[in-house]
């Protein structure tokens, strides 16, 4: 049933795998470390898995964004060969990372039109997490940056940091929503902080953002919708 809303509320847009593509560019570049990689003991789903736990290190030592991920390849490659990595070697396994910048930002499906709709009717602000020029970087190259009134990037998406974003920008919890398609950094905590959420999933999510998601609160919404554009069928 379509739900008709009242204009003038706050949506709060995450921007990887949201409005661009992102995970695939990672996926396709592990992918490539992990047959560079050719270990002789490790199937490639349990150097899979030690990677992902080398990067949950890596980062809440270091944060999120290219530079930890570069860390976290070789680490991983040093760790399961037990070996330094050669200048060689290192090369080799920086490339895979730097691939991932090379990409042209490919926006998701309705992202442009949608965004150009609703900004007449309600306030937009982008929210993400990671380094601050890597996605002050993408944004500006998406083309989308005219749409947002403000952008925060956060160093980590708890229910905290929406707590004080809330209250940076004058949101009132009952009309401000997080949309995004990570349970684990867009619906959960924008929930646990009060706010609304639209979860859009992503088919390949990164996987240190999975997560069961939460049910809203008595005086929340939570919507779950197919695609981008089924935001304006609310909005």
């Amino acid at each position: 049933m379509k739900t008709i809303l009242r204009s003038g509320q706050t949506l709060l847009f995450d921007a990887d795998d949201t409005l661009w593509e992102n995970n695939i560019y990672f996926e396709r570049a592990i992918a490539s470390f992990i047959s560079y990689l050719d270990h002789r003991v490790h199937t490639m789903d349990e150097v899979r898995e030690h990677l992902n736990r080398t990067e949950r290190a890596t980062i809440a030592a270091h944060g999120y964004g290219l530079k930890s991920f570069r860390k976290s390849l070789v680490t991983c490659f040093e760790q399961l060969t037990a070996a330094r990595v050669t200048p060689e070697q290192h090369e080799r396994i920086v490339s895979f990372a730097n691939s991932i910048n090379e990409q042209e930002i490919e926006l998701l499906p309705g992202v442009q039109a949608t965004l150009a709709n609703l900004q007449g009717r309600h306030r937009l602000l982008l929210v993400t997490k990671g380094d601050h020029d890597e996605q002050i970087d993408k944004l500006k190259r998406s083309g989308l940056e005219s749409y947002f009134s403000g952008t925060e990037v956060l160093a980590e998406k708890h229910e905290s940091a929406y707590r004080a974003l809330a209250e940076r920008h004058g949101c009132e919890a009952e009309t401000t929503w997080m949309i995004g398609n990570s349970p684990k950094s867009d619906v959960n905590p924008a929930l646990a902080a009060g706010l609304n959420a639209i979860f859009i999933p992503h088919d390949f999510t990164w996987v240190l953002e999975h997560e069961v998601v939460n049910r809203p609160g008595a005086h929340q919404s939570l919507l779950e919708l197919g695609t981008f554009e089924e935001i304006l069928e609310h909005f």
